[in-house]
Parts: structure tokens; C-alpha cells; sequence
């Protein structure tokens, strides 16, 4: 049964016991839920609850919705959020809910809210149990967060926006107190400030986002200056996980050294878990030099991650003491192959307890040390070899942005050493590491496989009926030779998957204007096309897919495998596929979306897209869909065909287009879709711009982070922090 088709009976206006056998990642799983006491049995509240779906006693608005009050063990799985409750919390609803159940509940996540009132946030006051509050993304001020925290005295884990007009003098000592008792904080920052943090002196886990811009909407350049007085080394005695990530800009660097210069005066004793992503460079000083060799000297870590400037040509590793390592990311480090050996994993060290390692952009990692090697030459299948043979746990692996290039003969290749990986929940890789070999001159170009689905609208498709050989089958059918069908086959309860050519590079940047022009694609990347492609199908359980720079996609044959095969489909990011110039697998994506009846997010990015009455009435039935995002320099779109889209799709609450279209024109159907649909969708958000436009960074700026981090701006997410980083 799926999971998300499940919703329990009434019974007499009362939520009745049930028990639904439910298949989770191939296990199946008894879900059991009690009745609910008569304080309760208010129909709207059931109503309400079981669409949001629920878990342990938490309840969520703006995220995958849990629920519950303490009294009834409902869930210990989660359900899948249906489409209907994630952006659907209006004011009145989130009001009614928290007056009615508000004081059972102990977690409470509003992540994302951002179309709710202060006014409206300022009821959680009212759930005075809760022990955790997530409140990123929703509008507070410093006076109603005093007094949100001051009634919540439970309160161990929160997280909240530092926004501009943030004043810590304005928190009470109610709320004071309640901080104090604080042990968990993740803070977005989009001021220079502390925030929360001095207040909070029993803090173990803190992580820092931060999202602060160089420069105002009126051209002012911002400082990053901060009242060292404000913090000190006793408030941080406690800590176990640092985790800083950092926006493009010189301020956000600024501002995270003073709060790494209280780390520095005396190292938390207890630390495990010390990461900072950073973009581009960033340059240590003394203070950081001295946090560094005081770790080395006195904690054991489990979970690191550093700029790329701290590691480079450094021997800092080879100080650092692991205990139980979990997490590991050197993205975009210049850290040869013999330095992985000989300083990570030692020779061979035992890391069955790593789960995550992300070397993308790390372009010699599976090389050795050679000073004279071009980032295209073959990798070291020797160096592969120990670190599959070591991390034989790893659930999620990053290798992309670079040239990993197999060599020549059996056993040697970098997918068939990654299939003893058989753990694997998320895989990120360069599109030239899965092809079969290295092209030659002699070799007929790849053609896709006899099996795959027929493109076009001209053959209908039974759904439900495999079109080729069941990957779970055993022997129903000669599978493909290619080393990338047979990973994909060992690795069958794959989650995420990321096929990224090496050279790709999104034009639509972080902070910065549109980036014209874009590096060609990698020359051993030409053998991989629409074959590849069907082999994912065999992913049964796959919910998110990304595939950037494919130039030998024909015509997309293989998208309708996946769209048929892969049920459990909830994202989809595609880029460049094809040659530069022309969209050959128009007709093969329109018949993949009429059986993606799961997906919830698309991103598409491909120049001279043609966004016409075809492409969203294939579109439209992707019933789920919520959240749409199409980047096309030089594209066109039909604003008649945008409109009854959004008639149709009532889900849809994100719509960003950026396109070749004139500004007049963007503006026009913007206005309109907000004036047709805003009043019934409240976190209805609606960008569309032209690509190229000099205004583009002002209007991204006031995107939503939750869209703009998981949708609008094109990255890799695989192993991108620390499994289960935050509840």
C-alpha cells in the first residue's frame, strides 16, 4: 500500500483505531493510531490533522507535516505529506488548530511560513509544552519573540530569523530565562548580529546560517561589525556541533569570525561536530590558526567540514584525531588521492561509521600525488578501491564536479567499484564518470537502448505495465551490459540521485548577475545519452532526480522509463540536455509528466525553451505538483497557457519564470496571476523576470529562502551537510 494514499476512518465524528500495513524502503510497517481524547473530537481538527499527516507528538505547518499529543502513540514512521496541507496554513486555520490543541503539543515546526502575520506566529505562545519550535522563515520581531519564548519555560531546541531591526535588549527576562535553558539554535541570519546566541548558555548544538547582503536596496554598503562584548567563551562550554553556512559575500565572512573568535580563546571540551561551508575562499587569520591547533590537540571529532583555503597544501589533517567519524566534506579542496589515504582514512582505518562524504569540485581526490596530472587524465582505481573499501556504510556520496575518468579493464572502473556500496540512499556524479570507457575514433556513437520507451504522443502506454525488463525480477530479461545499469542494480533503494556534467555551471548564480556563457561539456560525457538515462527506471524508491549537461540526449526516450518506472518521483531538476541550442526531447518530457502523478517540485533549465500551451498541459497532470521554476535565456512562454496552468494545478503555490520574454511583458502576467490566485493560495509566490534583466539580483533577494535554497537556484544536495543535521 502507499504510504501517501493512507487516511484513517471516522468513526461517529471520533479518529478510530486502525492498523494499515504500510511498505517502507522495501519493509513492511504496521501504522496504529488510537482514539483521540474528547477534548478532541472537534471534526475540523481531524479533518485537519490526518491531511497534514503525523508522527510521534509534533505538528508542522510549513514543512512535512507531524502531529501529535502526548497522550495517544500514534505514529513512529512518517507519513508523507499530502499536497493539500504543506502551503494551505491560513491565518484563521493555524489560529483555530493552536487555540484547540495547542497546549498538548511538544513540537511544533512552522519552517517556511512566511505569508503568516507576526500577529498570527505570536499564537505559539499558547502551546506552552512545547520542548521544540521551528520558526525560520516566518516574521518576528524582537518584542514578539520575548513574548513567544517567555511562555514556553519547556523550551530546549528552537530555531528563528535574526532579521534587520533585531534589538536583544528588547527580550525579556522571561524569555532571557527560557534562552538560557536553550541547548539546540539554528539562526538565519540576514542582519550582522549574535542574535540570540549570548543569552543562550547551555547551548550543545549550534548552527548558523547566514544570508546577509553586501549591500542595501538603496546601494549602502553594510559593515560587519559587532560588539565583542557581547559574547564570551563560558556561553559555549557546552557545545557539541558548530555548523556555519555562508552565503556568497564579504560580510557574511566578517561576521562569522567574530563568532569563531570566541570559539578560539578555549576550544568547548565536548565538541564533535565542527563545520563551516563557505563559497569561494576564505582566509584563515591567527584566530582561526588557533582554533584549529587547539582541536587538534584536544577534541576528537565526528563530523568535519572546512574552506577549501584552511585544507589546501595544509597538514592540519594529519593532527586531526577522529573518533566515530560520520561526516566528512572536503568540497572543492585541492586534496590529492595519496593525501585521502594517508590522512582520512589512514592507511586503512576502519570508517564503517561514516555515512556522509561530499568531495565535490575536488578534482585530484582519486588521484595520486602528481603535480604534472591534468584534472581529464584516468583516475587511480587503486585509491577508489581503499575508500569503498573502508566507508563500506556510506549512505550518501558526493563526486561531482570534476573529471572522475575511469581506465581501461575489468573491475577497474569507478561504477563498478561504487557498487559494493550497496548502503547508498544518495549518489551525486559527474556524467562523465558513468560512461563506459573513453571514446575512440572507431566507435559508432551510443545509441539508446531497444527497450526504452517510444517517444512522442503517438503510442499509448499502459500505465502500470512495465515497458522493459523488472529490475527486481531476476532473470525477466537481459539487462543492459553498461557499467552504469549494473551500479544502479546493486544499489536499488537509491533516494537521490544526481547525474552533473563537470563543466556545468547554472546560469543563475547566488547574489550575481545571470552568467551568459557557459564552459562546453566534458568530451567523455558525449558517449553518455538517452540509455543512461532509462537505466535509472530501475530505481524504484527514487524521489529526487537531477540531471545537468547531458549533450547526447537524442530524444529523451529515456525520461518516460523514469516517469513510468520511478512512482515515488517528487522532485525533478533538469538542465542543458542536448545539444546547446535545441530542445530534441520536448515530446519525450511531455509524455514522462503525465505519469510523475507524485511530483512536487520541477526545475528546468535549458536556453531557448519554448514554454508553450504543449509543455503545461503536459504540466498540468502532474497532479501534486507545487512548486515550478524555469530558467531559459533566450526562452519564450505563452502567458495564456501560464494562467490556465495555475487554474488547473491547484497545488501550485510557486511559479518563478525567467526567460527572454520583455519586462513589460513579466510583469503583465505576474500582476495577473497574483490578482487570480493569491487570495485562495496565501503562500502563493510569484517571480517572473527576464533572465537577463540588470535587475535580476534585487527581485531574487526577496524570494522566500525555503524556495530559493530548494528550488530557484540550481545546486548539488548530496551529502551537502550532516545526515538528520536538525529535527
Amino acid at each position: 500500500m502507499d504510504p501517501t494514499a493512507f487516511i484513517c476512518s471516522s468513526v461517529d465524528g471520533q479518529l478510530g483505531c486502525c492498523h494499515l500495513p504500510v511498505v517502507v524502503n522495501g519493509s513492511p510497517w504496521t501504522w496504529a493510531c488510537r482514539s483521540l481524547s474528547p477534548r478532541f473530537q472537534s471534526p475540523w481538527v481531524h479533518t485537519w490533522l490526518w491531511n497534514c499527516g503525523s508522527r510521534g507528538n509534533c505538528l508542522a505547518f510549513g514543512g512535512a507535516t507531524r502531529l501529535f499529543h502526548r497522550g495517544c502513540p500514534i505514529f513512529h514512521s512518517r507519513l508523507a505529506e499530502t499536497p493539500d496541507c504543506r502551503w494551505k496554513a491560513s491565518e484563521d486555520k493555524v489560529k483555530r488548530l493552536v487555540t484547540e490543541i495547542g497546549r498538548e503539543v511538544q513540537q511544533l515546526s512552522m519552517a517556511g511560513c512566511y505569508w503568516l502575520s507576526g500577529s498570527t506566529v505570536e499564537h505559539v505562545a499558547r502551546c506552552r509544552g512545547l520542548v521544540k519550535v521551528n520558526l525560520s522563515g516566518c516574521h518576528l520581531t524582537s518584542l514578539r519573540l520575548s513574548k513567544v519564548l517567555s511562555a514556553l519555560q519547556r523550551l530546549r531546541s528552537l530555531a528563528i530569523d535574526v532579521s534587520p531591526g533585531f534589538d536583544a535588549s528588547q527580550l525579556s527576562g522571561e524569555c532571557k530565562a527560557t534562552l538560557s535553558r536553550v541547548r539546540e539554535l539554528k539562526q538565519t541570519l540576514y542582519t550582522p548580529s549574535y542574535g540570540v546566541v549570548p543569552c543562550c548558555t547551555s547551548l550543545e548544538k549550534l548552527l548558523l546560517y547566514f544570508e546577509i547582503l553586501d549591500r542595501t536596496r538603496e546601494g549602502a554598503v553594510l559593515s560587519g561589525q559587532l560588539m565583542v562584548g557581547q559574547s564570551n567563551v563560558p556561553r559555549y562550554q557546552h557545545l557539541r556541533v558548530f555548523y556555519a553556512r555562508l552565503a556568497p559575500g564579504y560580510i557574511n565572512q566578517e561576521v562569522v569570525r567574530l563568532y569563531l573568535a570566541v570559539l578560539s580563546d578555549r576550544t568547548p571540551e565536548n565538541l564533535h561536530a565542527f563545520l563551516i561551508s563557505v563559497p569561494g575562499s576564505f582566509a584563515e587569520s591567527g584566530a582561526t590558526k588557533n582554533l584549529l591547533e587547539s582541536m587538534a590537540r584536544n577534541v576528537a571529532l565526528d563530523a568535519l567540514q572546512l574552506p577549501k583555503s584552511w585544507l589546501n597544501g595544509s597538514a592540519l589533517l594529519q593532527h586531526m584525531k577522529f573518533s566515530s567519524p560520520f561526516y566528512f566534506s572536503f568540497s572543492r579542496c585541492a586534496l590529492s588521492g595519496g593525501h585521502l589515504i594517508r590522512r582520512v582514512i589512514d592507511g586503512g582505518r576502519d570508517l564503517r561509521s561514516l555515512a556522509g562524504l561530499n568531495l565535490s569540485g575536488c578534482a585530484h581526490c582519486l588521484a595520486p600525488d602528481s603535480l604534472l596530472r591534468k584534472a581529464e587524465d584516468d583516475i587511480d582505481s587503486g585509491i577508489l578501491e581503499t575508500l569503498v573499501a573502508a566507508c563500506g556504510n556510506l549512505r550518501h556520496l558526493n563526486l561531482s564536479a570534476a573529471h572522475h575518468h575511469s581506465p581501461e579493464g575489468p573491475g577497474r572502473h569507478l561504477c563498478q567499484l561504487l557498487a559494493r556500496l550497496c548502503h547508498l540512499r544518495s549518489l551525486s556524479l559527474p556524467v562523465c564518470a558513468v560512461a563506459d570507457s573513453a571514446p575512440r575514433a572507431d566507435r559508432a556513437p551510443v545509441q539508446p537502448a531497444t527497450h526504452a520507451v517510444p517517444r512522442g504522443f503517438g503510442k499509448k502506454v499502459r500505465i502500470g505495465v512495465p515497458s522493459g525488463p523488472d529490475p527486481f525480477s531476476g532473470q525477466a530479461g537481459p539487462l543492459p551490459s553498461s557499467v552504469f545499469w549494473s551500479l544502479l542494480k546493486s544499489v536499488p533503494f537509491l533516494d537521490r540521485l544526481e547525474l552533473i556534467g563537470s563543466n556545468f555551471s547554472s546560469a543563475m548564480p547566488r547574489n550575481e548577475p545571470a552568467i551568459r556563457n557557459s564552459l562546453p561539456p566534458c568530451g567523455r560525457a558525449q558517449s553518455v545519452g538517452d540509455s543512461e538515462v532509462a537505466a535509472i527506471g530501475q530505481l524504484a524508491f527514487l524521489r529526487h532526480l537531477t540531471l545537468a549537461q547531458l549533450p547526447s540526449i537524442l530524444t529523451g526516450s529515456g525520461l518516460v522509463s523514469i516517469g513510468l518506472q520511478c512512482q515515488q518521483l517528487q522532485s525533478l531538476s533538469l538542465a542543458h540536455l542536448g545539444t546547446m541550442g535545441k530542445v530534441a526531447y520536448m515530446s519525450a518530457l511531455s509524455d514522462m509528466l503525465k505519469h510523475c502523478r507524485r511530483l512536487k517540485d520541477l526545475r528546468l533549465e535549458q536556453p531557448y525553451f519554448s514554454a508553450n500551451a504543449q509543455f503545461f498541459q503536459a504540466l498540468s497532470q502532474c497532479s501534486a505538483l507545487q512548486r515550478l521554476c524555469l530558467v531559459s535565456r533566450s526562452g519564450t512562454l505563452q502567458p495564456e497557457a501560464v494562467l490556465a496552468f495555475m487554474a488547473r494545478c491547484l497545488h501550485v503555490v510557486v511559479c518563478h519564470l525567467f526567460t527572454g520574454e520583455s519586462l513589460s511583458t513579466c510583469r503583465s502576467l505576474q500582476q495577473s496571476l497574483l490578482r487570480s490566485f493569491q487570495a485562495e493560495r496565501p503562500a502563493l509566490n510569484v517571480v517572473i523576470f527576464p533572465l537577463l534583466h540588470e535587475g535580476l539580483t534585487d527581485v531574487i533577494r526577496d524570494v522566500p529562502m525555503v524556495h530559493l535554497d530548494e528550488v530557484t537556484l540550481f545546486k548539488s544536495r548530496v551529502a551537502e551537510e550532516p545526515p538528520n543535521l536538525w529535527w
